[in-house]
């Protein structure tokens, strides 16, 4: 089957180009945004990519245009698609009904860290011998790829956002998983949800999927996660959390980085764990893949252990570069609650070092400004903050740069904000990039600079 994929540059999307070019489906696909990692993934696979959305369909056409959520009526794409006669559906739903139907379905849903837990989840199966399927919102280093199709067991990445233009449900009322991790819930995509309430319900209407023989991993501590399951649950729930919470599964950490960590389950022992990643936030996340893992069949210990030989993800605050003493990091940020833990997880790591960020307000929600009190406060473990502003922002950037103790700037041109950068780095720094778009490459034309300076 010829497949033609708009929206191909997401990760979703990406990562359905590639199970559909591992099904030996000849695939294609445009998009107007296209930055790595997604596009060096494609571009590895082999699949044939048009950059903008104002091109014809295929000669000759497809047999089937899947159309991502980003795309609505009015885009030159999309009219072409409805013109044509083509057929055409949702990415979720064709993930659900050719590759999820017959397979044990490990869904992690959540706010924050569903990347990561997910990454995390298909490692341990990995390692356990399950050889499972995937498709992650991120590249996973332990795999290479955000996407395979594997065998009997499929972990996905289950977003909350809307399915299509067509389709406005959730994306992952079309998995229907035997297993759902529960991460955490806050308020999120302002431009679809107009309050935390509406996306509660989106997530009961996951839990309502679940089987009564599955099961439902939830975070104890989270309080509207608790509001959704008191709507009512069917399924095996399992609670997981911090040591000093009443929780099924508990992780402490042993040390303030978090990098050796000490599992629990029912108030027993099961292993400790000395990795590289830091935070309470990923001992959380690798609380609840373990947690998910044991119910898939995996012995405890045995998920533990798995996690030591964990990589991390490509743009979770992946290390790209260490230039004389500057280390320059990528991070996927996209609400202050994640940015708030990732740098405090880098803070308790370096103690007394400098940490220096450039922020890309690029997510919807952020922009909008909806969660502009709460940015100061997650942005405060910095010493410096770099504002990329641009006419999207309905915001003054000075609402929250004014609010620093350490103090940070505005800057509207990449090349004046790298310049920024460029002379205020010395050995010894930290400099995070934060966004959830391409951020115009800004990270590496900072290695480059700094390399030849």
């Amino acid at each position: 089957m010829r497949i033609h994929i708009l929206g191909i540059c997401g990760t979703f999307m990406g990562g359905l180009a590639a199970l559909a070019r591992d099904d030996g489906h000849e695939v294609s696909g445009a998009d107007h945004n296209v930055y790595p990692p997604m596009s060096t993934q494609l571009a590895e696979l082999g699949i044939e990519l048009t950059e903008g959305y104002d091109q014809p369909l295929p000669d000759p056409p497809p047999d089937l245009v899947l159309i991502g959520n980003a795309l609505s009526r009015g885009n030159p794409a999309v009219e072409t698609v409805l013109d044509s006669d083509v057929p055409y559906t949702s990415g979720p739903r064709w993930l659900g009904e050719n590759y999820l139907r017959d397979r044990l379905v490990l869904a992690v849903a959540g706010t924050h860290g569903k990347t990561t837990t997910s990454s995390m989840l298909a490692w341990i199966l990995e390692h356990a011998g399950l050889r499972p399927g995937f498709l992650i919102g991120g590249i996973p280093v332990n795999f290479g790829r955000s996407a395979r199709g594997g065998d009997d067991v499929f972990v996905v990445e289950a977003d909350e956002y809307d399915t299509a233009f067509f389709d406005k449900r959730a994306k992952f009322v079309h998995y229907r998983p035997r297993i759902a991790v529960l991460n955490n819930l806050e308020y999120d995509h302002a431009d679809i949800y107009p309050d935390l309430a509406s996306i509660q319900t989106q997530f009961h209407h996951l839990v309502r999927t679940v089987p009564g023989r599955g099961h439902i991993i939830h975070n104890q501590g989270d309080s509207a996660l608790r509001e959704v399951l008191q709507r009512g649950i069917w399924s095996q729930a399992c609670g997981f959390g911090l040591a000093d919470q009443e929780a099924d599964w508990q992780v402490q950490l042993l040390e303030p980085a978090g990098r050796r960590l000490q599992f629990s389950q029912a108030g027993e022992l099961v292993a400790e764990l000395e990795w590289s990643l830091t935070g309470q936030h990923n001992a959380l996340n690798a609380l609840a893949s373990v947690a998910a893992a044991v119910a898939a069949g995996v012995a405890p210990e045995n998920a533990v252990a798995a996690l030591a030989e964990f990589q991390g993800v490509k743009r979770r605050m992946e290390l790209l570069a260490d230039i004389e003493g500057i280390r320059v990091y990528d991070d996927f940020a996209h609400h202050p609650t994640a940015i708030r833990l990732t740098l405090e997880g880098l803070r308790r790591s370096i103690g007394g070092g400098r940490i220096l960020v450039a922020l890309e307000p690029a997510s919807n929600t952020m922009r909008a400004g909806h969660h502009l009190t709460d940015l100061a406060p997650a942005l405060a473990p910095a010493d410096l903050v770099w504002l990329k502003t641009s006419p999207a922002i309905d915001w003054d950037p000075q609402d929250v740069l004014g609010r620093m103790a350490g103090g940070g700037r505005a800057r509207s041109r990449i090349d004046n904000l790298l310049e920024d950068l460029e002379q205020e780095a010395r050995p010894g720094d930290h400099i995070v990039f934060m966004s959830n778009r391409g951020f115009e490459g800004a990270s590496r034309r900072l290695i480059e600079a700094l390399k030849s300076r």
